[in-house]
C-alpha cells in the first residue's frame, strides 16, 4: 500500500524516499522528492575530449602563468623541485616568456583572439558533438578541456556534473600514450573527480594509435596533399614529439607505439619503408631525447640530396605551436638552409570529416553498455 500511496503522489507532496532519477524528465524535480529536496537534472553521459592546453595571450604574464603550469607538472619534469623550480622560477620563467609569446604571436588567430589550437579544438567538439548526437541523442554531452590553461579540466567536470552527467568517458586527445600527455590529462581528471559531493561513474579512452580508421584519416591527408603537387615529395617524414630516451628506459611505451603508427601508415600507403622515416622534435633540457631529432635529421636528407620533403605530425590532433611555428618555420628552415628546395608540411587531421568520424568510432567503442 505504501509503495502504491508513492506512485500516486504529486511532485510537489512530501514522501517518506525518492528515487535516483527522476520521473519528470527535464523538470528538474524528482517525482516523489520532498518539497525542498535539492533540483536534480536529467541523467545524461558527458564525453569529456581534452588536450595539452594554451595561453590565455602571448604577453609575458600569460606566458609566464602558462609556462610555470606546464613546466611544473612532475609528469612532464620529473626532476627533484629542489633542483627544478629555483632554476624554473628564477631563470627560465624570466626570459621563456618573452620568446614563447614572440613564437605565439607569430601563429596567433588575431581574428578570435586565441590561438589556433583553441579554436581548432572547439571546431572539434562541436563537430563530434554533432555526430555523436545523431547517434546517442541528447543523452550524450559533449565538450572540451585543457590540462593547462582555460577551460580547465575542474571547471569542466563540474559543469558537467551540473548538467546531469551520472557517466564521464574522459578522451585525452592524444593518439599515442605518453606520462607527459595522457597520463598528465587522466591524473587532472581524476583530480576533478575528488571535488564532487555525487563523483559520477568514469571511464577513460585507450590510445588509438593503432585504429584502423585513424590510420585511414592519416593516409587520406597524405595523399590529399601528395595529388595537390605537380612533384611528389622523395620522402615522408613523420615527426613525433619527442620525449627524454630515459623514459622509454623505465618503461613508457609512447616509442614504440609511435613506430608503429608510422609502420601502419606505410603499409595502408603502400610505400616501400625508405619512404616514410620517423623522427622526434621538440627536445628540451640537457638530457638525451628519443633520436633522430627532426630538425638535425631533414638538414641531413639535404645534405644527402633530398630536394623535396614532406612532414607530418601524427601525435598532434590538432596544429598547434609545436606544427605551425616549429615544423612550418624552425624544421623547414633547417631543411632549405641545408640545400633542399620544396617543403610541404601536411596539417594535422583537426576536424577533417575522416578524423573526425575516427573519433566519433572510438568514442562509440567506449561507451558500450553506457549509451
Amino acid at each position: 500500500m505504501k509503495d502504491e500511496a508513492m506512485l500516486d503522489a504529486k511532485p510537489d507532496q512530501p514522501t517518506a524516499k525518492c528515487p535516483v532519477h527522476m520521473d519528470e524528465p527535464g523538470t528538474g524535480r524528482l517525482a516523489h522528492a520532498d518539497a525542498d529536496h535539492p533540483a536534480v537534472p536529467q541523467a545524461k553521459i558527458g564525453v569529456l575530449i581534452a588536450n595539452l592546453g594554451t595561453p590565455d595571450n602571448y604577453d609575458y604574464w600569460s606566458m609566464r602563468r602558462y609556462l610555470n603550469e606546464f613546466l611544473s607538472d612532475k609528469r612532464v619534469v620529473d626532476y627533484p623541485a629542489w633542483l627544478w623550480q629555483p632554476l624554473l622560477q628564477l631563470v627560465i620563467l624570466t626570459k621563456r616568456p618573452f620568446t614563447s609569446g614572440a613564437n605565439y604571436k607569430s601563429i596567433w588567430n588575431t581574428d578570435k583572439d586565441e590561438s589556433p589550437l583553441l579554436t581548432i579544438t572547439k571546431d572539434q567538439t562541436a563537430r563530434l558533438a554533432e555526430t555523436v548526437a545523431e547517434k546517442f541523442g541528447d543523452g550524450v554531452m559533449v565538450d572540451f578541456c585543457m590540462r593547462y590553461g582555460n577551460p580547465s579540466t575542474t571547471s569542466k567536470v563540474d559543469e558537467m556534473v551540473k548538467a546531469g552527467c551520472e557517466k564521464i568517458l574522459f578522451f585525452p586527445l592524444y593518439p599515442h600514450y605518453a606520462g607527459a600527455t595522457s597520463a598528465t590529462a587522466c591524473d587532472q581528471f581524476f583530480r576533478a573527480l575528488m571535488t564532487q559531493k555525487w563523483q559520477p561513474a568514469a571511464r577513460t579512452v585507450a590510445p588509438y594509435f593503432e585504429h584502423p580508421s585513424y590510420i585511414k584519416a592519416l593516409a587520406a591527408s597524405v595523399r590529399r596533399a601528395y595529388d595537390a603537387m605537380e612533384e611528389k615529395p622523395e620522402v615522408l617524414v613523420a615527426s613525433y614529439h619527442g620525449m627524454p630516451k630515459r623514459y622509454l628506459m623505465e618503461g613508457d611505451p609512447y616509442h614504440c607505439q609511435c613506430q608503429k603508427t608510422t609502420r601502419l601508415l606505410r603499409e595502408e600507403l603502400g610505400w616501400e619503408e625508405a619512404k616514410i622515416q620517423t623522427t622526434f622534435q621538440s627536445v628540451f633540457g640537457p638530457e638525451g631525447w628519443l633520436r633522430p631529432y627532426t630538425v638535425d635529421h631533414v638538414a641531413d636528407l639535404a645534405k644527402q640530396g633530398v630536394k623535396r620533403l614532406a612532414v607530418i605530425a601524427p601525435a598532434f590532433s590538432a596544429d598547434c605551436i609545436e606544427t605551425l611555428e616549429e615544423i612550418n618555420e624552425e624544421i623547414c628552415e633547417s631543411f632549405e638552409e641545408a640545400g633542399g628546395e620544396h617543403f610541404t608540411y601536411i596539417p594535422c587531421l583537426n576536424d577533417d570529416a575522416l578524423h573526425i568520424a575516427a573519433l566519433t568510432e572510438v568514442i562509440e567503442e567506449n561507451l558500450a553498455g553506457w549509451s
